[in-house]
């Protein structure tokens, strides 16, 4: 579910994609790298913050160019702006964390392809001023970041004793329990009055 446009405080609308339209456990958007990267706390979060600086950098310069990107040529458009944050961030991780980059290196490109950031960007930047896209941005990237590191943490710790944790069935059962989780605290908030 998408804020609409001038809908909801910046509060609500930034802690709407950390939790009640979280990315990775309410939309089930971006299951790709959740599932292939987190396999350690380290590499979740040098994933989730890629991702975060994508996303954040992405609404902003969609909500201050939209007025003058032709709705045509919107899908295009939004891609080539990921692409060009997505190009940064790679060359930022590979010039400053190279052994890091080693590890999840074949990941940040893919960010390009990440449902994640160009729904972002298409339903909620491309309609709104700066500062709610920014939040919004921040919100969802957070979002992500944390359910990474959140399967990275528990992928980890379960690794060394129980090996389907750090192969990728292990992943899908990680986030599985991880949004039952989230699931029976939403159920008990709008249960108890």
């Amino acid at each position: 579910m998408t804020v609409p446009a001038s809908t909801g405080s910046h509060r609500e609308i930034f802690l709407s994609g950390i939790w009640s339209n979280s990315p990775g456990m309410a939309q089930l958007l971006g299951l790709c790298p959740l599932l292939a990267v987190s396999r350690t706390l380290v590499a979740g979060l040098a994933l989730g913050i890629a991702t975060l600086l994508v996303v954040c950098a992405t609404n902003a310069l969609v909500s201050l160019t939209r007025h003058w990107i032709d709705a045509r040529v919107r899908l295009p458009a939004l891609v080539l702006i990921i692409a060009a944050f997505v190009t940064s961030v790679d060359l930022l991780f590979k010039a400053w964390w190279f052994e890091l980059y080693g590890e999840i290196g074949l990941f940040i490109p893919l960010i390009v392809t990440n449902c994640v950031i160009l729904s972002r960007a298409e339903a909620f930047a491309s309609r709104n001023p700066l500062l709610p896209s920014l939040l919004d941005g921040l919100g969802h990237g957070l979002g992500f970041l944390l359910v990474l590191a959140a399967l990275g943490t528990v992928r980890e710790l379960l690794g060394n004793g129980l090996l389907v944790a750090s192969l990728p069935p292990g992943g899908f059962f990680a986030l599985a329990g991880l949004i039952a989780l989230r699931n029976f605290i939403q159920h008990k908030r709008t249960a108890d009055p």
